[in-house]
Order: C-alpha cells, then structure tokens, then sequence
C-alpha cells in the first residue's frame, strides 16, 4: 500500500514535527512526510525538516491581506509539492472554513489538553486554574470550530501538586511526542474512520478514539 503523502504546518521549534520525522522514517510507517511548512522564517522546525531532508517552505502571514489569502497561498504550495494530508503541529495561525472544508477529514491537530476542556492557548495555565488533578493532549481531526473535531487519540497526564504550568508542559510534550505518531499511523492505515462526531477504530468497533497513559510503562 502506498504510503500517505503528508505536510506538516509548524511555526517553531518543531518538536512534535520531529516525533513524526523519526516515525515516518521507519520504512514500514505508512505516511511519510513530503513537506514541511511554516509561517515564521525564523521556526526552528525548518532546520529539523532540511536536516531530514524534507522540502521547506515559509508562506509569511504577514504578506497576505486577511485569512482567505493567505490560505490559499497555503493550499496552492501545499498540493504543488505533493500533499495529501496535513498535520498540525505547532501552527499558531487559525485556518479558515474554506480551507478546512477543502481538506476536510484530512487535517490533524494536536492539543496540549484533553479536549473538550481548555481549548485555545495557555491550556497548561488554565488547568491549573481550575484545580483539575488530570491533564493530557488530544490528536483530532480539525473541524472550523478552534480545536474541535473527532478524537483520535488521547494521553492522560497526572497534575502533581506543586505542579506550575511549565513543569505540567514538559510531561504533556512527552506524551505528545508518544500521541501524533500513533495516531498518524491509525489514520494511513485506514483504521481511524469518523462516524459524526467521533473516530471509530475498525478493531475496536465503537470506541471513541485511543486513550493511552504515558506514565504506565
């Protein structure tokens, strides 16, 4: 079977990008990434992809008068270089319904939160907040509503009690780094399939997604 055809849209340091670098260059992945892109010149994730040897590309934000243009900036590069999926990781620049109507079930998001609850920046900051003793990340598809979408895989972090948020971050980036590669993998190999509002998995009919706890061996 061919192997999936993916982008990955970053805007810094690209740690996530390199969880998947390093699955996709295992010859039995079943995607492989064929294009990184950025929005920021100066995102270290862009080193990590020529050092890969993947093809790069910056589309500047600031270039574009509004949302549309600039997303169909993204969409022509994207399918010129040969894209057929496109991960998210670490790209701070909201994508428009026309372009996530374009790509529809064929974007990926990662989250550091377990989704529904804290969506949007300073999810770390916001758990906290609000005394929570778990947090996690979540792998979606994207939909136009900011960080929605079925769930495809999920990992459950404990909140320790002199946890601050950057401590609470480094824990959830590591099972980040566990989470996109897996769901990446469920998804090339057609066994992630959305039902509505939700993933079912072909050898587990019925259930909402992959939940995994890093923590446990």
């Amino acid at each position: 079977m061919a192997r999936l055809k993916c982008a990955v849209l970053i805007s810094g340091r690209g740690s996530n990008l390199q969880a998947l670098l390093e699955a996709c260059a295992e010859p039995a992945f079943p995607a492989e990434i064929v294009a990184v892109v950025s929005n920021r010149a100066d995102a270290g994730g862009l080193e990590r992809a020529s050092a890969a040897g993947i093809a790069t590309r910056v589309i500047d934000h600031r270039e574009y008068e509004g949302r549309d243009a600039f997303d169909a900036a993204l969409d022509s590069v994207l399918r010129e270089m040969g894209s057929e999926f496109i991960c998210l990781a670490g790209f701070m620049r909201l994508l428009g319904s026309a372009f996530v109507a374009a790509w529809s079930d064929r974007i990926l998001n990662i989250h550091p939160s377990l989704l529904p609850a804290f969506k949007g920046l300073d999810s770390h900051e916001q758990a906290l907040a609000a005394g929570v003793r778990l947090s996690g990340c979540t792998v979606h598809f994207v939909r136009a509503e900011l960080d929605d979408g079925p769930i495809v895989v999920q990992a459950v972090v404990p909140i320790h009690p002199d946890d601050n948020a950057e401590r609470l971050a480094a824990r959830v980036l590591e099972a980040e780094h566990r989470c996109y590669p897996l769901a990446l993998r469920l998804v090339a190999e057609g066994r992630a399939r959305i039902d509505g509002a939700r993933v079912v998995l072909d050898d587990a009919p019925g259930a909402k997604g992959v939940m995994i706890n890093p923590e446990s061996g």
